[in-house]
């Protein structure tokens, strides 16, 4: 079978991130992968075996014109279509949509964004209208399930998969501090911005406890770093910056925590589960509460709710057997995350559209 992803590029990003891991595995179970991108950078690069076709040329301005132009070419010899086109975020699957209508290329369009995320004309066009006349669309939660329901859609959950493996520690030797991780110029969307209050008090109460920050942003940095100053937590706060070893800085961590306004299915969450870092987050919509079940294998908090998630950090901190026992439970809880359990839900998908 000969699957072709689309996606814009392979930037640092949680969705392209899981577009190299489906690639990489569906092209270890025999399939034929391409991946295909309309504009630089490659960030994240496949495995060997997955072929790559860059369509980035063409003097068009508009990007979604360029692109749906340059697809319709590439697709235009019949040698060159695929059995099955997956196309890779909102404007990316309305290309896919049209081309796969143009040729007769079957079309599963993958949504990472929930449907409540604030986006353009073209955006809202796609979600509200063209889903439907894709062949199926897959997204991460029930809570956009629904909505796609409504709206005539042949929609499935499918969660992202774990990207780490798990990590299995014989004894519990950690040191005493909280991690969290994201882009810092997207500190309003994680909501880093509101952790350095949040934080504070806790850190002030346990002098030996640190808050580590891991992620790349020149400006977020200078806005973050700003605060810290302001809070006065300067010496209790470390700025990791881009990290490749964002798996073992998680495992050497007690604690990982998600302040986010909003998220998909944050795949971050899964991986601090991964590496037996226990997790706190907000009940934001959507994601967490498709991961974390309340006291059994993490902490949930009510969304945006500071002085909640202050109270709650303080127990967590005193209270290093709660703390373990919620992470060897997150650990237990991420079958239906894993990678051969994700591809068979693509098989049956596949299996209903051809």
């Amino acid at each position: 079978m000969k699957i072709h992803f689309v996606v814009n590029s392979l930037v640092a990003g949680g969705a392209e991130r899981v577009l190299i891991l489906l690639a990489n595995y569906f092209n270890d179970q025999g399939l034929d992968v391409t991946i295909i991108t309309f504009n630089d950078p490659d960030v994240f690069y496949p495995n060997e075996g997955v072929k790559r076709i860059r369509l980035h040329g063409g003097s068009v301005k508009n990007h979604m014109i360029r692109s749906t132009n340059n697809l319709a070419k590439f697709y235009f010899k019949k040698k060159n279509r695929p059995d099955v086109l997956i196309p890779f975020i909102t404007h990316t699957n309305l290309i896919g949509i049209i081309i796969g209508k143009l040729y007769g290329i079957k079309v599963i369009s993958s949504e990472h964004n929930n449907h409540l995320k604030k986006i353009d004309a073209i955006g809202n066009f796609t979600r509200n209208y063209a889903y439907r006349f894709t062949d199926a669309l897959t997204v991460l939660t029930k809570f956009d399930e629904t909505f796609y329901k409504s709206r005539k859609v042949n929609v499935h959950v499918m969660p992202n998969p774990c990207t780490f493996n798990i990590f299995t520690e014989k004894s519990r030797k950690r040191e005493k501090t909280i991690i969290t991780v994201g882009d810092l110029n997207r500190y309003h969307h994680k909501g880093f911005d509101n952790l350095i209050p949040i934080i504070t008090p806790v850190l002030k109460n346990h002098p030996d406890w640190k808050l580590r920050i891991v992620g790349g942003g020149d400006d977020g940095l200078a806005h973050l770093s700003k605060l810290v100053d302001e809070y006065s937590i300067t010496d209790q706060v470390i700025f990791e910056g881009y990290s490749n070893n964002v798996a073992g800085l998680m495992r050497a961590s007690e604690i990982y925590i998600m302040t986010s306004r909003f998220e998909g299915l944050p795949m971050v969450l899964l991986e601090a589960m991964s590496q037996g870092t226990t997790c706190i987050s907000f009940d934001c919509k959507t994601g967490p509460s498709e991961i974390i079940t309340h006291n059994v294998n993490g902490i949930l908090v009510e969304d945006q709710n500071f002085h909640a998630m202050t109270n709650a950090l303080e127990i967590l901190i005193t209270d290093p057997k709660g703390r373990q026992r919620l992470a060897v439970n997150g650990i237990n809880s991420l079958d239906k995350f894993k990678i051969d359990v994700v591809y068979k839900k693509y098989l049956d998908i596949f299996e209903s559209i051809l």
